[in-house]
């Protein structure tokens, strides 16, 4: 008896468990743990930074003539109507010009069989308040990342506002050029060129937008059900996308038609571009 209750005072006691031998174990696993060298932390510590910014490599041809200089002007671009798929050759040209607002978050579900399903809405306009403006829509489990991929939307979407005078042209561009009417859903808006001085006469939703492509003075005037504030922000985008699609008289002039960037650069996009490979990080 004596020999087994020096042993159970050994191992720590049954009351106690065996904590005496276990306990070693668990010095030694707690240096394994979450917060030990080679816990979580650790992990993300030696993996590289993600941060998509640090150096661009296009992936299509207009990213290429973009990147080497070839393309001088975003209106290059436009002129020769060039799908844009990469966000960073907006950047390139208006980068620094570029603002974006966040217009609304809404949540939106999707019925399962497990029950609903609920992911964020965003909506949000870049414009550079020079004639530029992109509105953006994207669906998300977080906010950020709804936010962060309508922005990358609004990005590529970046289309040309024609702005004109009302009555002499005097200065600047300040109102829209022509009457022009956007539409989505049920809801309508017509842009009305207006005077020097009469400001934006818009509701909150189309005000933000005008104001971030440029315009100072325009009447507005909107039907159907303007409270669905999605419908009445791809309205006012659409209206100003259509601006440039009205021919004028002194777009008569005789076109002097040049070669397309991809056709004039043939023999560079010709060239085998290098693949950059970058190993991927190890966890231990």
């Amino acid at each position: 008896m004596a020999d087994r209750g020096g042993g159970a005072g050994e191992r720590g006691g049954f009351s106690r468990g065996f904590g005496g031998d276990r306990g070693g174990r668990g010095g030694d696993r707690g240096g394994r743990g979450r917060g030990g060298d080679r816990g979580r932390g650790g992990r993300g510590a030696r993996r590289g930074p993600k941060n998509d910014e640090e150096k661009w490599v296009p992936c299509t041809k207009l990213g290429r003539l973009v990147q080497q200089g070839k393309i001088k002007s975003i209106e290059q671009i436009y002129l020769h109507s060039l799908p844009v798929k990469e966000y960073q050759i907006v950047e390139f040209f208006l980068g620094a010009a570029l603002k974006d607002e966040v217009m609304k978050i809404m949540p939106v579900q999707k019925q399962t069989r497990a029950g609903q399903r609920t992911r964020f809405k965003a909506f949000v306009v870049v414009g550079d308040s020079n004639g530029h403006i992109g509105l953006g829509v994207k669906c998300s489990k977080e906010v950020a990342t709804a936010i962060r991929g309508s922005i990358i939307m609004a990005k590529i979407s970046v289309v040309p506002v024609r702005r004109g005078y009302w009555g002499n042209k005097i200065g600047k561009p300040h109102t829209v050029y022509t009457k022009v009417t956007g539409k989505c859903g049920s809801v309508s808006i017509r842009l009305i060129p207006a005077p020097k001085g009469a400001g934006i006469v818009a509701a909150r939703t189309p005000k933000k937008v005008l104001m971030m492509a440029g315009i100072e003075d325009v009447y507005t005037a909107s039907t159907g059900s303007t409270k669905t504030l999605g419908n009445f922000v791809k309205a006012t985008f659409d209206a100003l996308s259509r601006t440039y699609g009205f021919l004028t008289p002194e777009l008569w002039n005789e076109t002097r038609f040049v070669k397309p960037p991809f056709q004039e650069f043939t023999d560079f996009l010709a060239k085998p571009t290098a693949k950059v490979y970058e190993p991927p990080a190890e966890d231990y």
